[in-house]
């Protein structure tokens, strides 16, 4: 599948080429199982310091904390829009064990993974959406020898 994605950087801690972005969706598409797969359509993707992901997740969600990725669905020619929170990735990272790119991957990877229709709320939602991230994971590692995501000082 050949989609039209549409990246947004209003993060003011990475740096990155929106192609290597845009591969890792292609990718995506291309090699993660059908029911993993979000679905077609133009794709959003909004890179966020921790400041805008609060106001968007009380905006739309109700809730003033932050989180890592807020997901919207999309309309049938729209795919969906995933907001992503590249500060986050860079204060979690170490705690997870990751490297603050692959970090703020997986959580792309996650709203991607929302917008297929995966969630993570019941336990068996949960362990379905663990798995699909690590094959997402494990098709980042396979073609990708550099970071996508170049974090400024850090």
């Amino acid at each position: 599948m050949k989609r039209h994605i549409d990246i947004l950087n209003r993060s003011s801690k990475v740096d990155f080429d929106k192609a290597r972005l845009g591969r890792f969706i292609s990718k995506l598409d291309e090699l993660l199982p059908g029911h993993c797969r979000a679905p077609e359509g133009e794709l959003s993707i909004v890179l966020v310091d921790d400041a805008e992901m609060k106001m968007l997740h009380e905006r739309f969600l109700g809730d003033p904390s932050s989180t890592d990725v807020i997901t919207f669905e999309g309309d049938g020619e729209c795919a969906g829009e995933i907001c992503a929170g590249a500060e986050r990735a860079l204060m979690c990272a170490g705690k997870f064990g990751n490297a603050p790119s692959r970090e703020l991957c997986l959580y792309v990877a996650h709203g991607y993974l929302h917008l297929a229709g995966i969630d993570d709320i019941s336990a068996s939602d949960a362990a379905e959406m663990r798995a699909c991230e690590s094959l997402a994971l494990e098709i980042l590692d396979r073609n990708f020898r550099k970071d996508i995501f170049k974090y400024k000082n850090a």
